[in-house]
């Protein structure tokens, strides 16, 4: 029994000579199995997929953090060129940790540019309604600024670590503004809030360790919700008016408690010298009568003809024309006897 040859023209795999003709003067050259080339072809691909998938590239700003089945390894590697096992043994994953990242709070903004859009759906205005110290509601609208400064403990300490700080700075904001008036968050508070509000925050976050550097917290606007504006609008005016009104009656006290101490003070002047006057005078009466009533117990029929006569000096000296009767005198002409007696 003959034995297949594989590289014999003359065989086959049944044992049976076949006549190749030749294909021209030279040697001929034995026929390569396929399955040889298949297994060539594939080990080359294999190569060339692992020598490409065994390095990586972390762009500018960034760090790499690589996952070995799922498990991190090694340390966070910087911007360049690295190496790491292939065929998706490591996996590595791309934080950015130079730049600036956002989370708004009341609003979401859809472009950002010189005129920027921005969005407020059900669940942004759920994230700025909050209620403030005196019961009043706010509707406050806030960003913060933050960078990742520990990529590992951002991607694993956390499910999914920007909810998380989401959460966290929501109740921080409920916390602070519920410890101030909705007075003082319109005007001269807001700063303050800002302050108060990082300090809580930033406290929380190096407790929960996220891996997260808080940078900057802003208030972007503060106003009262739209259902109660105009409401407020009302009570703002309302309180211009009172305001208005007690000015005005302060201008009118300080114009008529002056007046009215003036009068007061001239009143009571007046009659202290008229008080004074009428001493003087009752001292003056006084003294005369008991000087007249010396000369009268001493002379009282000259007193009394004396002050008959001062008397009747000061009636006469009032009147103008005086008409002197005598009380004898039995007619209005005394020198005609009109009755007839005394005429012989």
């Amino acid at each position: 029994m003959s034995s297949y040859d594989p590289f014999s023209n003359n065989s086959d795999p049944f044992g049976q000579k076949r006549t190749v003709p030749p294909r021209g003067g030279g040697p001929q050259r034995p026929n390569l199995p396929q399955g040889g080339l298949l297994v060539g072809l594939a080990l080359a691909l294999v190569a060339l997929v692992g020598a490409y998938s065994s390095f990586y590239t972390v762009d500018v700003g960034h760090q790499g953090v690589v996952l070995r089945f799922g498990k991190h390894v090694g340390t966070p590697s910087n911007p360049g060129l690295h190496f790491k096992l292939p065929f998706g043994i490591d996996q590595v994953i791309s934080v950015p940790v130079e730049f600036q990242q956002t989370l708004e709070f009341g609003l979401r903004t859809l472009n950002a540019g010189v005129q920027s859009n921005f969005s407020r759906g059900e669940e942004q205005v759920r994230e700025a309604v909050m209620p403030t110290g005196d019961l009043n509601v706010a509707n406050v609208e806030w960003v913060i600024l933050y960078k990742i400064s520990d990529p590992v403990k951002y991607l694993f300490s956390f499910r999914d670590i920007r909810e998380t700080l989401r959460k966290v700075a929501e109740a921080t904001m409920r916390t602070v503004i519920g410890d101030h008036s909705f007075e003082e968050i319109l005007t001269g508070g807001r700063e303050q809030i800002e302050v108060d509000a990082k300090r809580l925050l930033v406290e929380l976050n190096d407790k929960y360790d996220t891996g997260i550097a808080i940078q900057q917290l802003k208030l972007r606007d503060v106003n009262a919700p739209p259902k109660v504006r105009p409401a407020l609008s009302e009570v703002e005016e309302a309180k211009q008016e009172a305001e208005r009104m007690k000015k005005e009656a302060l201008r009118e006290y300080n114009e008529v408690i002056p007046r009215a101490r003036g009068k007061a003070e001239e009143m009571l002047r007046s009659a202290e010298g008229y008080a004074i006057e009428r001493t003087n005078r009752a001292k003056g009466d006084a003294e005369r009568f008991i000087a007249l009533q010396r000369e009268y117990a001493a002379a009282p029929k000259v007193t009394r003809e004396r002050l008959y006569l001062e008397a009747m000096d000061e009636i006469m000296s009032k009147t103008e024309k005086k008409v002197f009767v005598d009380s004898n005198a039995s007619g209005l002409l005394p020198l005609l006897n009109l009755t007839g007696q005394g005429a012989k």
